[in-house]
């Protein structure tokens, strides 16, 4: 399984995210591109939905789907990573969170972001 020189890939941290409601928290993503001027997407999927677009980011651009909130979801492209920032945390934000650098979820479970919090930040146990 050789990666090809200047492959297009992105790299999430594994594991759990614990917050609170109405916390913010920023989720990682960096990525290599052989690509000048990449898009970057972000995709939310709860439970055994389709990933839902959040939004992509394009240079200094960033372009929303209408369902999420501009001022609680944003992500900016600094150098070769696009982290994801969600503001006022609310219990729907619950999900597994895909970063992409096409327009499509690729990648298998050791890239996905599983992120689960309760009221009282209590940790909620760990789906596999």
């Amino acid at each position: 399984n050789n990666l090809c020189e200047g492959a297009d890939r992105v790299i999430q941290p594994t594991g759990d995210v614990i917050a609170a409601e109405g916390d913010i928290v920023t989720l990682g993503c960096t990525f290599e591109t052989s690509g000048t001027n990449p898009t970057l997407f972000w995709y939310e999927q709860e439970g055994n939905n389709f990933p839902k677009f959040i939004l992509k980011c394009f240079s200094k651009t960033v372009e929303h789907a209408d369902d999420f909130e501009k001022d609680r979801f944003n992500a900016t492209i600094i150098n070769k990573s696009v982290p994801l920032k969600i503001q006022k945390l609310q219990l729907s934000d619950s999900a597994v969170y895909y970063c992409a650098l096409q327009p499509t979820v690729t990648g298998n479970t050791k890239t996905l972001y599983k992120n689960l919090w309760s009221k009282d930040n209590t940790i909620l146990h760990n789906i596999h």
